[in-house]
This record gives structure tokens, sequence and C-alpha cells, in this order.
């Protein structure tokens, strides 16, 4: 089933709340906005937003914070905004669950483009209590040391364990699995996360790169594994990464 066009947008500025509601909602999404961080986590909690646009500096908790608290509740795509432009802050955003970081000021045009391109990757939310076992059964799994992904119902388990991703780690873990001990390179997986497909004139920049890496490594401290040592997914130095041999 086809997940809802709602969008939650948390921003304590009331002309660009307004901006990025008339943007969202131009582009088909039923939208709700909040001025701060603890409305806009009611808002998620009760509306499951497909799209969540959060702004960094927020009186109260600020989008870093606020980013954890939806991720431990949503698996909404978090699209953060902020004026801060250094690297640093990008990197923080993508650490605390953020799917992208985009500056301010922003082009609305940009920021759709940027919107539209994730959700060109098919999405399905777990249901695991409304699933049952249905997890067992549906799609195929991708398997590899123990460690096990069905990108149908987008359910991970590590040794029979459940894994908790954000949608962009998922994305890549699946990625990978699926290409075996064939090299990924961090431009790849960057464009297949943009929903494209690598032609030789597509533009990734060094922060496009450097999130990836940011990515792979939240995704291994939730694996639990060392990238010196490495269990399951191993650095090709200079390139980017592939599953270690079987």
């Amino acid at each position: 089933m086809e997940e809802a066009r709602v969008a939650v947008v948390i921003e304590d500025e009331e002309d660009i709340r307004s901006l990025l509601t008339a943007v969202l909602a131009q582009a088909g999404f039923e939208v709700h906005g909040a001025p701060d961080g603890y409305a806009g986590l009611e808002l998620v909690r009760e509306h499951q937003p497909l799209v969540t646009t959060l702004d960094v500096n927020m009186p109260g908790i600020d989008g870093f914070e606020t980013a954890k608290r939806i991720r431990a509740l949503s698996t909404t795509y978090i699209v953060m905004l902020s004026a801060r432009t250094e690297e640093i802050d990008a990197l923080q955003g993508l650490e605390a669950g953020a799917d992208d970081y985009v500056a301010k000021p922003f082009r609305p045009r940009e920021l759709r483009a940027r919107i539209d391109a994730m959700l060109r990757r098919p999405r399905h939310h777990i249901a695991a209590a409304a699933s049952g076992d249905a997890g067992e059964s549906s799609g195929d799994w991708l398997e590899h040391q123990g460690l096990r992904l069905n990108v149908e119902t987008r359910i991970v388990t590590v040794d029979g364990e459940d894994l908790e991703l954000t949608r962009s780690e998922f994305d890549i873990l699946a990625d990978l699995l699926a290409a075996g001990r064939r090299v990924r390179g961090k431009s790849d997986l960057a464009l297949m996360l943009r929903g494209e497909q690598f032609t030789g004139i597509e533009f990734v920049s060094d922060s496009d790169a450097r999130a990836i890496e940011v990515h792979v490594a939240n995704l291994r401290r939730k694996l639990g594994e060392s990238p010196t040592n490495p269990r399951w997914i191993e650095t090709v130095r200079g390139v980017g990464y592939r599953l270690t041999a079987p």
C-alpha cells in the first residue's frame, strides 16, 4: 500500500514555515506545521508523516535533539534545514538521523527536487505488530553471515535480533548486500540515495561522499562491528565498500 503523502514542517520562523508548507502542498502533501521541536514531535506522533522538514536552531530543543527523538518513534524522511553551513553541522545532522541536510537560504525548486528524489526510492513502513510472521514469507531475503534483510518488509535482523536502521542506512545496506563482493563506490551510493543511476555525467560533491561515510559509520556502529576487523562491510580504500568474503 502506498504511503499517505503527509508532511510535517518544524520551523520557528513563520515566513519560512509558510514557504515550506507551500512547497510541500504543491507537491501534493497534506502539511502540518509546528513552531518548535516539542510541538513537532507531537505532530509526527499523531500523523506519522512520510516527510518531515526540521530547522536546526529552534527554541526549546534544537533540531539535532528533535531528530533523535523523531527517529525513536518514526521512519519518516527527515530533511534538516539550517543556515549553519559548516560540514560538521551537516554530519551532526546525519548522525542524529536526518536523511538529508539543506543549507539556508534554499531554492524551493531544489528542495522539492531533493524530496522527489528520495521518494523515488520504494518505501514501506515496518509494522511488525500488524504483519505477524509475514516477514518470513514476504519477498526475498538478502543474507550474509548472520545478517538478514528483507527489502519488501524493510526488516533487518542480526543473529536473529531485530535491528533498527534509518531509511538511508537501510538502503545502503540493501545495496551492499545485493552487490555482494562487487565494490560500491561512495558516488554510486550517493546517487542511489538520490534515486539516480550513474551515467558518468552526474555531479557528486565531497559533502555527498562524506555523508555516505557517516551513514556507513552509523550502520557499523549499530551492527556492532569494527571497520578494522569487519564481519560484514569491508572498506576498499579510496573507492567505497563491499561485503566481506564469506
